[in-house]
């Protein structure tokens, strides 16, 4: 036993300390605690489709990048050792990996054995567009329609000028001279106009045709018909326009069955995260992107040092074939465009 005079030695108090446990500090556990609850909050409103007007809506399209941040947050807790927050943090984590990580992953089918359909949709800002630039996109990738949303008459000149005429004679025109509110169809193909998707008086013009492929294109001389709609859903920039872009949606969600093969080709203003774009889907479509294990790829905004997002879709019915996807540089517009090839189903023999 040591005597009340014998001091205590270095190595000894040394080992007092380690063995004494460390202080956590509250401000910290209290901040990560916060953390953790922000994003478990996120995750349940991704995952049950809670989100409901601005700004729920716009917070929602950032899903992918909050992925991000919980790996990067449960990282640091775990070396804090908060294990609440941290295991809290995982399983955030895990939820939105499961509604992210399937977007890069290829499924579907890619090619359905009939004929080949090449599909290019662009948001022109405001007719800003290069006219030359995209006459030159139709030519290089063989496109058969376009679909075009923020076009105005000018634009539609410009484009008649630089030759979109000769590769894409046929026009559903719905521009407008506010920009944001036209949209039209082009098309090497005849078309029939079949009236507009938009609802409400602030909507922007969703134009819709039946498009008639050629019939010696088919074996048993039938003609094929694909119906292409031009989507341009206001952006839930505002309360107002949240509303504008739900009903957008909600349109697009309840449009009858024609019993023909459709497409919805165009600026959704919506990500794969948000309920009423998978409402859509839900309808009977499939994300052609998503199809071909591309659809984390930005689309907007293009040339800006701000985080990417998936707004411009090209959905297709499920019964057709994706083969091919390409996004698109366009000078003039901060929208990327989005070209897909897709097969109609083959008739049977």
């Amino acid at each position: 036993m040591r005597g009340a005079e014998e001091p205590v030695t270095g190595s000894e108090t040394a080992g007092r300390r380690a063995a004494a446990p460390r202080r956590r500090s509250p401000a910290v556990t209290v901040l990560v605690a916060l953390v953790a609850l922000g994003l478990a909050v996120f995750a349940a409103l991704r995952v049950f489709g809670l989100e409901r007007g601005w700004p729920l809506v716009p917070a929602l399209a950032f899903t992918p990048y909050l992925l991000g941040l919980a790996l990067l947050a449960g990282a640091g807790t775990g070396l804090a050792r908060r294990w609440v927050s941290t295991g809290a943090l995982v399983a955030v984590a895990a939820v939105l990996a499961a509604a992210v990580v399937p977007r890069a992953v290829p499924f579907g089918v890619t090619s359905a054995g009939g004929p080949a359909v090449r599909v290019m949709t662009l948001n022109t800002l405001g007719g800003g567009a290069g006219a030359a630039e995209v006459v030159a996109l139709v030519r290089d990738r063989g496109v058969d329609v376009l679909t075009l949303q923020e076009v105005t008459p000018d634009l539609v000149r410009d484009l008649s000028t630089a030759g979109l005429d000769d590769l894409l004679p046929h026009v559903d025109d719905h521009s407008d001279p506010r920009g944001a509110h036209g949209s039209t169809i082009h098309s090497a193909f005849p078309l029939t106009d079949l009236g507009d998707a938009a609802t409400g008086g602030d909507a922007f013009a969703m134009p819709t045709s039946l498009v008639r492929l050629p019939e010696d294109g088919n074996e048993d001389g039938e003609e094929d018909t694909v119906e292409v709609t031009s989507v341009h859903v206001p952006p839930p920039l505002t309360p107002s326009y949240a509303d504008a872009w739900s009903r957008g949606l909600g349109a697009l969600a309840e449009a009858p069955d024609s019993g023909t093969t459709r497409v919805l080709a165009g600026d959704f203003n919506a990500t794969l995260d948000h309920a009423e774009l998978r409402a859509v889907l839900d309808s009977g479509y499939l994300d052609a992107a998503e199809v071909l294990g591309e659809g984390l790829r930005p689309t907007w905004p293009s040339g800006r040092p701000v985080p990417g997002l998936t707004i411009d879709h090209v959905l297709v019915d499920p019964v057709t074939g994706v083969d091919r996807l390409e996004v698109l540089e366009v000078p003039g517009t901060d929208h990327r465009a989005v070209f897909v090839e897709v097969t109609l189903p083959g008739r049977p023999r």
